[in-house]
């Protein structure tokens, strides 16, 4: 999968893709990009949409779309779905303006592409993504009178008060319109219970919220065939962050204790990098700049997301603290999926904590953002785990491999942290 490309934000005179809607419809959802564009909200969009068709469902999907408008209608299971896609461009995420301007041009045209399906349904589901969308959606609910049902994926502008460590008085405006769209919201379906705590917490009565958590992206078992495992970390213990690592995520705490690991330590975890966002790009040029060794990559398309995922050693989710209850890194579900094993850099208040310990995982890690001594410590407890888990499978098949392929992960590493000299020019 590939981000949307960055262009000027699109103008508010183009028009969405006109179909005609259909004669009755259970629920319309509403979310951003949908695939193969990447984003973990048009993902689990996609895959509550076919849940609910294939339950006998007729059910409309409008989301956004870098390759253009299409609208497209199938049968699934006993009900139908029908797909309409927005084109659009994505925004440049650090000019505030256009930012700004994207969203309120977006969110416009996202309405007025659903408006034909709205007056029909029975429902409407939509997330947090795109941003605010909830202001539109409300707002015409005063005429459309339908039943309104808020997927709230990610907070805003709680999101944005976290992001800046302060609420200014147009952001302290922005939450309390949004604190007054959301008590005209019927029901809430929270993704963890740090977001109901969180919800509660603003003002919402218990009774309009209820726990649907977001399943694994993709479906994983015994027969799923791992990818090519990246040959810079053949005999390494591979670490994988896939997703979007952005400015919810922590990063100084992963960097700082893996340049130890690598300059100090052992060196036998190597990052595999899959990731875009803010601090993705950070990570890169960091650890580029400084020569420490990672795996460099990029999200893959949905159908191969499974192969992914049990390919690496273990997987790494970071949340920063003050996002905890706002925002739910999507990328636990898939990683408890594989069975690896995982590392949070994160609060004990957040669900990702509370999910991955709750699975039995083989191995399961949390340290406090900041803990980054702790974290050194457990790579080197991961690399122990993974180099006995490949003992146990030496043993079980009487073969050498294992043991050599770590020898020599370790020569190279220490080749790596200790060059030899170079000879003197003749």
């Amino acid at each position: 999968m590939s981000e949307p490309p960055i262009d000027r934000p699109p103008s508010i005179s183009r028009e969405p893709p006109s179909a005609e809607p259909a004669a009755a419809i259970d629920v319309v959802s509403i979310c951003d990009w949908l695939p193969p564009d990447f984003g973990a909200v048009g993902q689990y969009a996609v895959l509550a949409a076919r849940e609910e068709a294939a339950a006998g469902a007729n059910v409309v999907l409008v989301g956004l779309s870098s390759a253009g408008s299409a609208r497209a209608a199938e049968q699934v299971g006993e009900g139908t779905l029908t797909t309409v896609r927005l084109s659009a461009a994505a925004y440049a995420k650090h000019r505030t303006l256009a930012r700004l301007w994207w969203t309120v041009v977006t969110n416009t045209r996202l309405l007025l592409a659903a408006w034909p399906y709205l007056r029909r349904a029975e429902r409407v589901r939509f997330t947090g993504s795109p941003p605010f969308f909830l202001h539109w959606i409300a707002a015409a609910n005063l005429l459309l009178r339908r039943r309104l049902v808020y997927r709230i994926s990610d907070f805003h502008p709680e999101c944005a008060i976290a992001e800046r460590g302060r609420c200014g008085p147009l952001l302290y405006l922005a939450l309390a319109t949004t604190r007054f769209w959301r008590r005209r919201v019927d029901t809430f379906e929270a993704l963890g219970l740090d977001q109901v705590r969180r919800l509660i917490a603003g003002g919402i009565d218990p009774a309009r919220v209820v726990l649907r958590p977001d399943p694994s992206p993709a479906t994983i078992t015994a027969e799923t065939a791992p990818l090519p495992r990246p040959s810079a970390a053949d005999g390494a213990v591979l670490l994988l962050y896939s997703g979007n690592w952005g400015v919810a995520h922590d990063a100084a705490t992963f960097l700082s204790a893996y340049r130890a690991h690598h300059v100090l330590g052992s060196g036998r975890v190597i990052l595999w990098l899959n990731a875009l966002g803010a601090k993705a790009g950070e990570v890169r040029t960091q650890l580029t700049a400084e020569g420490i060794p990672f795996v460099d990559g990029s999200p893959v398309p949905l159908d191969e997301l499974a192969g992914l995922l049990v390919t690496p050693d273990a997987h790494l989710v970071t949340l920063l603290d003050p996002f905890v209850g706002y925002v739910l890194p999507s990328k636990i579900h898939g990683a408890i999926a594989s069975r690896r094993p995982v590392l949070f850099v994160g609060s004990a208040g957040s669900d990702v904590h509370r999910l991955a310990k709750g699975a039995e995982l083989p191995f399961y890690r949390r340290v406090d953002v900041g803990a980054d001594r702790q974290l050194e410590e457990v790579f080197e407890a991961l690399a122990d785990h993974v180099a006995a888990t490949r003992r146990a499978a030496l043993t079980l098949h009487g073969d050498n491999v294992v043991s050599f392929l770590e020898a020599a992960a370790s020569l190279r590493a220490r080749r790596e942290r200790h060059p030899p000299a170079r000879p003197a020019a003749r």
